[in-house]
């Protein structure tokens, strides 16, 4: 199971998954997708780690939260992969996985590098949403492991909020 918790920027008046759902679909269209919510405030990463924090304990084990609330988009900011206790983390390394990681710590953390697992291997600077993070998903979600898709990097340097 995909789990998306998404806000886009102010660029657009409200979110919008459809791209992110499409990705995901073409590698695996019978992976289910729940969104947890679109009502996250722009760039609002501590509502984001929030609402992560709250929900990810209802639901099963093994499954995959991609979460995309990412005002770095485009900088030197790292995309990551995080496997914990209950399953997968899948975004930016922004803080946005702080509180989840407070409660149950990183097993493996992954930098995602290895553009065999991206949608293309130029992404956008604006939409690592649908090129990196969905299609990075979306492969854990299928069953492929976790250090296929980049290199190990240690928890201790993850963003904190």
């Amino acid at each position: 199971m995909i789990l998306t918790l998404y806000r886009c920027t102010e660029l657009f008046q409200k979110s919008n998954t459809s791209p992110i759902k499409g990705v995901i679909c073409q590698i695996n269209s019978e992976i289910p997708i729940v969104d947890l919510t679109h009502q996250i405030p722009p760039q609002d990463i501590a509502s984001a780690r929030f609402c992560l924090m709250n929900a990810y304990p209802y639901f099963p084990s093994g499954t995959v939260h991609l979460a995309v609330v990412d005002p770095g988009v485009g900088s030197f900011r790292r995309a990551i992969a995080i496997e914990f206790a209950k399953g997968f983390l899948i975004g930016p390394d922004n803080g946005i996985f702080s509180g989840v990681l407070s409660q149950s710590p990183a097993i493996q953390v992954i930098e995602l590098t290895n553009p065999d697992y991206w949608l293309t291997d130029k992404p956008s600077k604006t939409f690592h949403d649908q090129d990196i993070f969905a299609p990075a998903a979306a492969h854990i979600a299928t069953g492929i492991p976790l250090q296929k898709l980049g290199k190990e990097i240690n928890a201790e340097t993850l963003v904190k909020l």
